[in-house]
Formats: C-alpha cells, structure tokens, sequence
C-alpha cells in the first residue's frame, strides 16, 4: 500500500477531492482538508519535506493582495443596487411593450434584457431570480408555453457568465495570468453572438409554433408613440450609457477593471439616486450580499492554492501534464478532451470550483502546446456556462425553482387561476439552450478570429528582426598613480583655469 501511494499520491489526490465535493462538502474546506491531509501523508511518506507548509502564509498574501480581484465585489454591488432599485422591472416592462406586437416578443425582451443585465450585475442569482419574478407571471398570463418560458428565462441569466463584465472572466483572468481587459475584450464577440442565437432560435419557435409564443394581445399594449418613446429614453438610455462608460473605458484603456468597477458602482448609487430609490436598507442588503459572494469566492480561492500546494509538491502538474499532453490529435486532441471534461463536470461543480480547481491544471498544458491563453479562457467560459443549465444540477435551474410557482394562483390583472410550473417543465426548457450552448463551443473553437481579436490593439514584436545596439564602453581611467590618476580610479578633475571639457564633442 505505501509502494502504491508513492507512486500514485497525485491521481489519489485528485480523486479524494472530487470525492470530497460529490458528497456536499463545502468546496473551500474540501480543498484545504485534501491539501493539509494529503501534505503530511506526503510528508509521512518522505515524499516531501516538513517545510512545505511554511509557504502558506505567503500564498494567503498572494490572494489577498491581488488587486484586480477587487473587481468582484465593485461589479457584484453595482448590479445588485440596480437590481433592487427596479431597473430589471423597468426595463422588462418597457422593452416587453416595445416587442409586444410581435410573436414572441416578450421572449425577445427577456433575451435583450438579460443580455443588458449580465452586462450590469455579472451575477447569474441576480438575473435569474429579478427576470422569473418580474416576466415569468407576465409570459404565463399571455399564453407562453412553460416550457419555453422557462428556458429563455435561465438562459438569459446565464450570460451574466460570459458578457462582461462577468465575474467568472475576472477569475479567469487571474487564474490564467491574463488581462482581464483582454478576456473582456475577447468575450464580446461571442457573447453578442450567443445571445443573437437566443433570438434566432425564439424566431424559429415563433415559425413553426406560434401558439407557444403568442403576441401580446392589443389591450396589454398600454404604451404607445411617445409614451413608449419617454419611457424608452428614462428606462433604457441610462443603463446603456453606464454599462458602456464602464466597459468603455476598460476597453481603451483609460480604467482597469477595478477602476471601472469602482466607477459602475457609483454610477449605481447615482442612478438609483435619480429615479429616487435609492434607501440605506437596500443599500445595507446590497452590501450584505456583496460581503458574501466575495467571501465565498476567496475562500474557495484561499482553498484551491493550499490544494494546489500539496499538488504541485508531489508533481500532480507533471502527471495532469503528462496525461493531457499525449493524447492523439495534439491541440485539437487536447481541446476535446478538456471540453468534455469540463462539460460533464460542470454537472457536478459550478463555476467557481471549476476555475479555482481544474484551470490551474490545464493552463499549462495549453501554454505549452501553443494555446492561446486568452483564447482559452473564454473557451473554457462558454463552456462552463453550461454549468448553469444542467439539469437537473444547474444553478439558474434551481434559481428559477425558487421563484417560479409551485402552486395554482390567481393572476391579479386577469383574475383567471394559473396552473404552476413543474421542475419537469423547467428542466424541458433548459435541454435546448443546452445544445446551443454546446454549438457556441463549437464555433469558438472553428472561428478563434472571433475572441483572438483582441490582439489587434497590441504592438507585435518580429523577434526575427530584433536589432540590438550595444554602446562601446568609455575609455578606461589611468590607473592610481598614473600621471592625472585619481586614487579612486576616476578620471581627475580638471584644474582651476584649465579649459572645460567640451560635453557635446564627438569621442
């Protein structure tokens, strides 16, 4: 048995602490238990010396001290005082008139303003949760089918996770060695695209079965011509405007994402201010929330380097290396099989686990067989997207399951009793969004162009062509002694009356 764990301390290693998080153990603890218990078997077995755990404190200060993580509580604070201050409401209510005459319109605005919120909060909960409250009772009053309902509603909660300024790409970013305004940058493009596929698939819907996604009927169109336009310019232009100051700046250059995310959240308060919603209890609440992602996520941080300690000292990184590394079909060999890692994890794990756990193992790797990191990083986002929508273990799932109704009520504009929505109904509409999320896999990896583009704004270095001049050295001072010597061996200073030396004269 010892003979065994020798040699294979790593693999035992690595499978403990999936073991450890199939069970429900909380995953900051479940990695420092397998990090501290797995260093003193490593330490019992001589493979490893007494002194590992003396570079703990400093990987504690490491975390601590990293300033672009301050990001996350900025981005978490601004969203969720938009949130609470009825912005979501608002702007479901405006853009769902606005689409209303047509067939599927509310399913557009849910997409639209989904993809406007991620954009603001960052924080899949906050979407999810403020879009059922707010459109589901809307979208089951007029007819929509539960199922779709459902899925357009998690799924446009789910791209909080890859439109930035998503706190799961400043993780990645920090992970992977990376700007984050290049992985914001990157993102763009397949997060745009990725929503304009929600769209597309709802306007197929709307083709082959319009009974699903009905209009609105003329009477729920209670705004028109320049009523709809005052509240489209009170409603939308503000959010819009603060979303692409923030971004904006990040993305020329001007701010790093801290400081824009410093930025959002006072243009939050401001806004909040403006439309007079702003409360000390809904700040407090919003500072309460904030407080707990943030320490949730640096505890399963503080976790992972204390695992990846242990790790990395028994050469875990060389195994994980040695076993992605030989795989047949090189990169793109190495791609699938990381993809479908990822994919079939993400049933089990959400995202934060998977950033903190499996990406320090695999960036290496694909830093050694070409990959570009950046690249991989929103790759690996789109994927882990995914994670959200699994039934039945995904987040956004069981976010719409707490908010959704479990019961027969009484809608209050039509007075008629609404059936509920069942798990089965909810876990339905997710399978399709499911399979689109796999085929936006699939083109980041067809078409790079679309993420590597960040790279545009970069200066590129032909190392081919580097020319290095090196100055001839200045003549060597006479010697101590010498006639005009100085005992220090620099040249002698010249004397009261002698002629100045000429500093601008050629040697």
């Amino acid at each position: 048995m010892t003979a065994f764990l020798v040699a294979n301390l790593a693999p035992v290693m690595f499978g403990s602490m999936l073991l450890f998080l199939l069970v429900g153990y909380p995953v900051a603890f479940a990695l420092a238990a397998c990090g501290f218990g797995f260093g003193l078997i490593g330490i019992e077995l001589g493979l490893l010396s007494p002194n590992l755990f003396q570079a703990i404190p400093d990987r504690v200060w490491s975390v601590m001290s990293n300033d672009t993580l301050l990001a996350i509580p900025f981005f978490t604070f601004m969203g969720l005082i938009l949130e609470r201050s009825g912005m979501a409401e608002d702007l479901l209510d405006t853009i769902g008139q606005l689409f209303g005459p047509v067939r599927g319109g509310l399913a557009y605005a849910v997409i639209f303003v989904g993809a406007l919120l991620a954009a603001t909060t960052g924080v899949v909960a906050a979407s999810v949760i403020a879009m059922g409250l707010i459109s589901l009772p809307i979208m089951l009053r007029y007819g929509y089918d539960r199922r779709i309902a459902s899925g357009v509603i998690a799924a446009s909660g789910t791209l909080a996770q890859i439109i930035p300024p998503s706190l799961v790409l400043i993780v990645l970013a920090d992970q992977l060695g990376r700007s984050v305004g290049d992985m914001y940058e990157g993102a763009l493009y397949p997060s745009l695209i990725l929503t304009a596929i929600y769209a597309l698939f709802i306007f197929v819907v709307s083709l082959v079965r319009p009974d699903l996604v009905p209009a609105l009927p003329p009477e729920a169109r209670v705004l028109r011509g320049w009523r709809l336009l005052g509240r489209v310019l009170t409603s939308l232009v503000p959010p819009l405007v603060l979303v692409f100051l923030v971004l904006g700046t990040i993305f020329i250059g001007v701010a790093t994402p801290t400081e824009g995310g410093a930025m959002g959240a006072v243009g939050a308060l401001l806004l909040a201010m403006i439309n007079r919603r702003l409360t000390f209890r809904m700040v407090v609440q919003a500072l309460e929330q904030t407080a707990k992602l943030s320490a949730f996520c640096m505890f399963v941080l503080l976790g992972a380097r204390v695992f990846s300690l242990t790790f990395y000292g028994v050469n875990g990184h060389l195994w994980v290396e040695s076993l992605l590394a030989g795989l047949p079909g090189g990169e793109v060999g190495f791609l699938i099989v990381v993809n479908l890692l990822v994919f079939f994890l993400a049933f089990f794990l959400d995202y934060f686990e998977l950033a903190f756990i499996i990406i320090p193992l695999l960036a290496p790797v694909a830093d050694k067989l070409g990959i570009d990191l950046v690249w991989f990083g929103v790759l690996l986002g789109v994927n882990m997207q995914t994670s959200f929508m699994h039934p039945p273990f995904g987040f956004a799932l069981f976010f719409l399951r707490s908010v959704a109704p479990n019961r027969p009520y009484v809608d209050k504009i039509t007075g008629r009793t609404t059936a509920p929505v069942s798990s089965a109904q909810i876990y339905a509409g997710a399978i399709p969004f499911v399979a689109i999320q796999i085929v936006m896999v699939a083109l980041v990896i067809l078409f790079p162009g679309m993420v590597t583009h960040y790279k545009a704004d970069h200066p590129v270095v032909d190392l081919d062509n580097v020319e290095i001049n090196i100055m001839a050295p200045a003549p060597a001072a006479p010697a101590f002694g010498a006639p005009g010597g100085s005992p220090f061996g620099a040249p002698a200073a010249p004397s009261f009356g002698a002629p100045a030396p000429d500093f601008g004269a050629k040697p």
